[in-house]
């Protein structure tokens, strides 16, 4: 927006255009600078996909592709480091990721697994184990859902004091799909689930053998699945090519990728990665075990950190999820806190989905902190940084979801900053 105001403040080099040109000449200029706003447009196009021709309308356009591609001028991007990468939540539209931009976490790699040699194994506590391919899984009755994953780990720097960032390095562990594949139910009713079982271990088939304990509530089992399909495709290798386990509104950590085996049995199985990993480490020293819920969060994703902004009218927009169900408000504060609006939801408002608010202002270029605070349908509210650090101390890596704030500065610079 910055940048087509200088555009237009600019002072020409051309002189003033006479009101008694005639048609042809008119013409003539308009489409230079037709030409002239496109070769410039396209200057950031690679080369092999610039085009001599300008005007669309005076060139054949480009023939079908096996497999589509997005526009060469958008340029969304993940930001990866190490074993994860984070989805760009400031450029998003609507609640779906797309699949290419869905965040990925992996503790070894992304295994390459070619889908007819894989196996689902379905043990212990069941009267019939099973052994199924992904051709048989594919004959059962299908399902599907839109649910967000969130990392455990996102939104961690919030527990301490991180540098200046964006939303997308702050808090883009999460992402919204469709999801499709078998509801668990109907897998081990197909393997005769024994009544003692109350616990599942779900393990990957990867290098560092990701495994992880499940309890069998009656939410898991009505809602659980295990997935061959991401927004209307197979999931990607990222998300766990050819099978995955959808757990809606728990840590994505649980929902374990690259599945291979399921087993069924009376108590936690105790695996590393719930005992070393994955625990929250209170104020007294011990470490809270499988809290494995989501807990509602939101945050405002236009404007946020490392954006500017010009005194105008804009629209305050965010996101806002809970594992416990659906979004039911969001409130907006446009002075540090001191007051709150209520936003509107823009719909589909789902039960443990990405939720989109909106909220228009009129930034007056004073400096001033944008905040969001959301509730879900359990009437739990996202509470602030101070009250969540005051019970749960600043030792932990996970589970973070206070309220993120973010400073305009006169110069309408925005900051990440902690209030």
């Amino acid at each position: 927006m910055s940048e087509e105001t200088r555009g237009d403040n600019e002072t020409s080099d051309q002189a003033p255009v006479s009101s008694s040109l005639n048609r042809r000449q008119f013409l003539a200029g308009g489409a230079s600078l037709l030409a002239v706003s496109a070769s410039a447009a396209l200057s950031g196009v690679q080369a092999e996909e610039r085009s001599e021709a300008i005007d669309p309308m005076h060139v054949p356009g480009a023939l079908p592709r096996p497999y589509g591609e997005r526009s060469p001028f958008e340029k969304q991007t993940r930001l990866a480091a190490g074993t994860s990468s984070t989805t760009p939540l400031q450029d998003l539209q609507g609640i779906i990721t797309p699949s290419a931009l869905h965040f990925e976490r992996h503790h070894n790699g992304v295994p390459a697994i070619d889908p007819t040699r894989h196996r689902l194994l379905i043990h212990g506590l069941v009267d019939r184990p099973m052994i199924f391919t992904l051709e048989e899984l594919l004959r059962f009755p299908s399902a599907s859902r839109i649910a967000f994953i969130e990392c455990s780990g996102n939104s961690r720097d919030g527990w301490g004091e991180t540098h200046d960032s964006t939303v997308q390095a702050l808090h883009g562990l999460t992402s919204t799909s469709e999801w499709t594949g078998v509801n668990l139910t109907t897998l081990l009713g197909t393997a005769h689930m024994q009544p003692e079982a109350t616990w599942l271990l779900a393990e990957g088939n990867d290098a560092a053998a990701l495994a992880r304990s499940v309890p069998l509530t009656d939410e898991v089992l009505n809602e659980a699945m295990v997935c061959y399909g991401q927004n209307g495709e197979a999931l990607r290798p990222e998300q766990g090519y050819p099978l995955r386990l959808l757990l809606p509104g728990f840590e994505g950590n649980i929902n374990v990728k690259w599945l291979r085996r399921l087993k069924l049995g009376s108590a936690p199985f105790m695996t590393r990665w719930e005992t070393a990993k994955y625990t929250d480490l209170m104020p007294d020293g011990k470490a809270y075990q499988f809290s494995l819920v989501m807990d509602a969060k939101s945050v405002i994703t236009r404007p946020s950190g490392q954006q500017q902004l010009l005194p105008d009218f804009h629209e305050i927009q965010g996101l806002a999820w809970s594992g416990r169900g659906r979004i039911t408000a969001v409130e907006v504060s446009v002075d540090a806190g001191r007051t709150w609006q209520t936003a509107r939801l823009q719909e589909p408002v789902l039960p443990k989905c990405h939720t989109r608010f909106r909220l228009p202002w009129k930034w007056d270029g004073q400096e001033t902190i944008i905040q969001s605070r959301c509730t879900d349908v359990t009437g739990y509210q996202q509470p602030t940084r101070e009250s969540l650090i005051k019970i749960r101390g600043t030792q932990s890596s996970y589970h973070y979801n206070g309220i993120q704030s973010w400073k305009i500065e006169r110069n309408g610079l925005v900051k990440n900053v902690y209030v």
